[in-house]
């Protein structure tokens, strides 16, 4: 059982990916009147027919033209099936939300194939070089730059240091060349030569084997429960890409005892929507009830026996404990606790997942012997989030590089494939004095943040080293500042559990997101699941 998704997950998790299936050129297809004569003519017509890459009329593809920096990102989103993303926080100055590749631009800077011009600058329609195309082929296609100081082309002086890396590796992939020996990195690329690298690329097995994967496992994806009905957390998880739902029925009484608040009609709805029911059992941070339940051999083995048999009475796929504020003086009784949990909820094929805090040195994680419990646990959830929490120093509620920092500390005790990484739907408004000392925060869900975003007409900033926008406007007199959790912020956060291969995500708190979110994430679900070699 242990570390093993249950087949109706597995069964669950499997994200279909269209196949390419390039169409023959034929002169009788011509979709456009003007590439008889042009050299891509072939790879235009393949291009067109697989919806990869259009015309700038529906007669006309213009194929000497230069390509603009946002047709080519569009293009290039294509090739990977990235869905336009609606995101409420723009990421550009001169990308609009009227305009109509700001979807694409958007998906693409979530998931890292470009960061734009610097200074929430893109230039959509500027044209685009032929070194910034080797450079987002190169990343677009997760291949890492080639160094070296030897000369490839007679015109290396002419290239920007920051694109030699790429154009030697676009070089090496013969994707791209030069012609007489020169690879004219400053002269914008045309629409025909764009085809043609792209007809190249999509005719090469290295790429569309991972690319046209006809299965992709997706990660383990919970949503807790909070503040919803039954209904409305319903109709949040159809437009959400979570497969494992949370809610929580479960808590630990005064009594030592686990009351039993189960929903039957949640779990006829789960199993018909595919999804799994790992339900949360609760301490309510009640650090006295929690130490009287782990001490007292009698009241601990009656609450293992009542969640099996919560289990095994509504056909549960596994439990998720969230007891928070344990005693560091518990910390040997809570592992204990959790190995015979493990051990009877395994008995009836039932996953235990254990919510823990980042190790933060701190008694409000001392209780928790991370690789002792993963020795039991099938998971356990990091909630890597309140990084900064209210009545304390304004700040991200969890920042990109925080959340790394923990990340790469809790491996080195627990293997990534039993690390399910939380990510926060909410984010805090801060109130600050004159000198910029904190006064108060205040608790906003994400549609919360975004409508505070356009009420208040503050322009949002990119912070690459928190992983986030930062905003801050003033309301009666008074300075408010808001580190944003969105599309971008939440994708940044996906790729930093990808990169170090974790099982899974979860989410506090499902009614807390804003649906753009989702789209961003699905993305990120599909690109990081591509493995170019």
């Amino acid at each position: 059982m242990k570390k093993m998704i249950p087949t109706l997950l597995a069964a669950s998790l499997l994200l279909v990916t269209a196949v390419f299936r390039l169409e023959p050129a034929a002169a009788d297809k011509m979709p456009f009147t003007d590439i008889a004569s042009s050299y891509a003519k072939d790879a235009i017509i393949r291009l067109n027919a697989n919806n990869v890459m259009k015309g700038t009329s529906e007669t006309l593809f213009s194929p000497t033209r230069s390509i603009t920096r946002a047709e080519f990102m569009t293009t290039l989103t294509r090739i990977f099936h990235v869905e336009p993303s609606a995101s409420a926080v723009p990421a550009y100055r001169d990308v609009p939300k009227s305009a109509w590749y700001y979807g694409t631009i958007q998906a693409a800077t979530e998931l890292g194939l470009t960061e734009g011009l610097g200074d929430g600058i893109f230039k959509p329609n500027q044209p685009l070089t032929r070194q910034e195309a080797a450079s987002w082929l190169v990343r677009a296609l997760k291949q890492t730059a080639t160094g070296g100081t030897t000369s490839v082309y007679k015109d290396e002086a002419m290239i920007a240091a920051w694109a030699k890396p790429s154009i030697r590796s676009i070089t090496e992939l013969g994707l791209m060349q030069g012609n007489d020996g020169r690879f004219y990195p400053t002269q914008p690329i045309t629409r025909q030569e764009t085809a043609v690298i792209l007809d190249r690329l999509l005719q090469d097995n290295r790429w569309t084997d991972a690319i046209a994967a006809s299965a992709t496992p997706a990660p383990i994806q919970i949503g807790w429960q909070f503040g919803q009905s039954t209904e409305a957390y319903q109709k949040s998880i159809l437009q959400s890409s979570v497969n494992v739902l949370a809610p929580r029925w479960y808590f630990l009484e005064k009594t030592g005892k686990i009351s039993d608040s189960s929903v039957p009609s949640l779990m006829t709805w789960a199993k018909n929507n595919s999804k799994q029911v790992w339900v949360m059992v609760g301490n309510r941070f009640d650090q006295e009830t929690t130490h009287k339940l782990l001490a007292s051999t009698s009241l601990s083995s009656d609450a293992i026996q009542s969640l099996k048999s919560y289990v095994q009475k509504y056909g549960l796929h596994g439990i998720n404990v969230d007891f928070e504020n344990v005693a560091a003086s518990d910390r040997d009784l809570f592992t204990a606790f959790i190995a015979k949990l493990a051990k009877e909820l395994h008995t009836v094929s039932a996953v235990l997942s254990v919510d823990l805090p980042p190790d933060l040195g701190s008694d409000w994680s001392d209780a928790y012997n991370y690789a002792e419990l993963a020795k039991s646990a099938d998971y356990l959830v990091i909630m890597t989030y309140d990084e900064h929490w209210s009545g304390y120093t304004a700040g991200s509620v969890a920042s990109l590089g925080w959340v790394e920092s923990h990340l790469g500390k809790l491996l080195a005790k627990v293997s990534a494939d039993q690390l399910i990484l939380g990510m926060p739907l909410y984010t805090r408004d801060w109130t600050l004095s004159a000198s910029g000392a904190t006064v108060s925060s205040e608790d906003l869900t994400l549609p919360e943040q975004n409508n505070r975003v356009s009420q208040y007409g503050g322009t949002p900033k990119w912070n690459a080293a928190a992983g986030q926008y930062t905003m801050e406007y003033r309301k009666n007199g008074t300075q408010h500042k808001i580190w944003l959790e969105d599309a971008r912020s939440l994708s940044a956060k996906y790729r930093a559990g990808a990169k170090y291969g974790v099982a899974g995500y979860a989410y506090w708190h499902i009614g807390g997101d804003s649906p753009d979110v989702w789209t961003s994430l699905k993305n990120a679900v599909k690109y990081e699941g591509y493995s170019f070699k």
